[in-house]
């Protein structure tokens, strides 16, 4: 299986943005899921974004009207956008996708399959300042 790789990450300022990027490891196709999730330091992971082969998204509470995930079925790339960052968001960030057979029901809005079953990255790192 290969992994995904993410780029994109950095330091900023509060309020500002940045772009993550993911190469992902195979196509996902439409009953397929992909997304990102994070880890602050001392903190468990949390789902941020999902996006189904489809286009249809799903987003953490905390990420609502800041973040946006796209993909890229032609490159394979997943991307994450994100504005209006604030010190909260700063963690590493990780793209994953759905396994071999998909998450669980193929539920793609359950952002902690993400986390429990996803095929992720190294990660890369997101520091916000304030």
């Amino acid at each position: 299986q290969v992994r995904p790789v993410e780029s994109g990450g950095g330091s900023v300022q509060a309020g500002g943005s940045l772009t993550l990027s993911c190469t992902t490891g195979r196509y996902i196709y439409s009953n397929g899921c992909a997304g990102w999730f994070r880890q602050a330091p001392g903190k468990e992971r949390e789902g941020v974004a999902s996006i189904r082969g489809d286009g249809t998204t799903t987003y953490a509470d905390s990420v609502k009207g800041r973040f946006t995930i796209s993909k890229d079925n032609t490159k394979n790339t997943l991307n994450l956008q994100m504005n209006s960052l604030e010190p909260e968001d700063t963690a590493m960030y990780y793209c994953a996708e759905d396994p071999p057979g998909g998450f669980p029901h193929n539920n793609c809005a359950m952002l902690r399959y993400l986390v429990d079953y996803g095929i992720s990255g190294q990660g890369t790192q997101v520091t916000v300042s304030s």
